[in-house]
């Protein structure tokens, strides 16, 4: 059975469904999902780009922020725990800029969690052994290190809502077609916008991604002492509730839409992340924010013109090569004004981290 059929069966069966279930199966329905099927998704061939697809620079930037990090934890054993590692370009880039520090390199575990079979097939196509693959954090013993995630929050399953006379939650039914329904909103969604001080203005829909919130605690529980480093598309919490319309998108070969009810199993479904909560309920599970800047800032406070300029002496003798570089880092820097990098940090004391030479608030 295809996967639109099964969930309108459930729906047939069930009701209405929350969009989050609704998303949710979409995503990640065993074998038939976006993320658990065969679909090539990134790359020219597939539906979008990420930072490290595009150029090797952005893993051996963000390296040279996890080597940092060793020193300030002592220069001991290091254990970077990568969530969602996608093709494992970034790890593949990263462990190559380590490498070059023997010491740390000896040091190092790299754990990847995934729980796609093909994602992990693709990803051991291009490691090294000094990678292993877990299904969940809690395989784990708890971290000393950086537990790191490069466009995973966006991803995750969300609930909507619409704010009329009181807060409704978007469900979805079957007549026909895919279709949309309201029901006042439980408690936890409620919960959720009165603790980051939102007030929702009358006929605004949003998302509340209360998925975000588990997984930063569940995160913060894990790690024993070093940081979290989360690379994302997203907004503080009064940026994000001023768009009326809310941030969810959907891409098919590279095309954009804001329609999930169709190509159901075969388009990706995004939302931006709300950084804000993931600094809230961090504190609550014992995170403390070390900065949090966007990913251009953060790359040029890492020395982005420097590794730039050795780029362009190896590719001077090759116009062609060159153009490429240039191409490479002008899309690298387009995409870096919307994403975001928050590094947070447990069981370490105030800190320099050179990748937070221009923070900004996360009010």
């Amino acid at each position: 059975m295809l996967l639109p059929n099964i969930i309108i069966d459930r729906i047939e069966k069930e009701g209405p469904l929350s969009f989050r279930d609704f998303m949710e199966m979409a995503l990640y329905y065993p074998g038939q999902g976006y993320y658990t099927s065969d679909r090539q998704k990134l790359g020219r061939s597939g539906d979008f780009y990420t930072s490290a697809y595009l150029t090797g620079l952005f893993g051996e930037m963000v390296a040279g922020q996890l080597e940092e990090m060793w020193h300030v934890l002592g220069q001991q054993p290091f254990t970077i725990v990568e969530f969602g590692a996608g093709t494992g370009l970034l790890c593949r880039d990263i462990l190559q800029r380590l490498k070059a520090n023997g010491r740390l390199y000896d040091q190092l575990s790299y754990v990847i969690i995934e729980k796609s079979e093909p994602m992990r097939n693709r990803e051991r196509a291009i490691l090294p052994e000094k990678v292993r693959w877990v299904d969940s954090i809690r395989d784990i013993p708890p971290v000393t290190g950086c537990i790191l995630s490069n466009e995973l929050v966006d991803n995750f399953s969300v609930h909507q809502v619409v704010m009329l006379e009181e807060l409704m939650e978007v469900c979805v039914a079957y007549d026909g077609g895919f279709i949309e329904t309201l029901r006042p909103a439980e408690a936890p969604l409620k919960d959720y916008l009165g603790r980051l001080g939102v007030d929702l203005p009358r006929g605004f829909r949003a998302e509340i991604n209360l998925e975000a919130t588990e997984w930063i605690m569940e995160v913060s529980g894990a790690m024993h002492q070093g940081f979290v480093m989360t690379i994302d598309y997203g907004y503080t919490s009064s940026a994000l509730y001023s768009k009326m319309t809310g941030t969810l998108a959907c891409y098919h070969e590279h095309q954009v839409s804001h329609c999930p009810y169709e190509l159901v199993g075969e388009q990706d479904i995004t939302t931006h992340v709300n950084f804000s909560a993931l600094d809230y309920w961090g504190r609550q599970g014992g995170l403390e924010c070390c900065g949090f800047t966007s990913q251009t800032h953060f790359l040029q406070a890492l020395g982005l013109a420097r590794h730039l300029r050795k780029w362009e002496e190896e590719a001077a003798s090759d116009p062609v090569r060159r153009q490429q570089h240039l191409l490479q880092l002008r899309t690298l820097l387009e995409m870096g004004h919307q994403f975001k990098v928050l590094v947070q940090r447990k069981g370490v004391g105030r800190v320099y981290l050179s990748g937070m030479q221009f923070a900004q608030p996360l009010g």
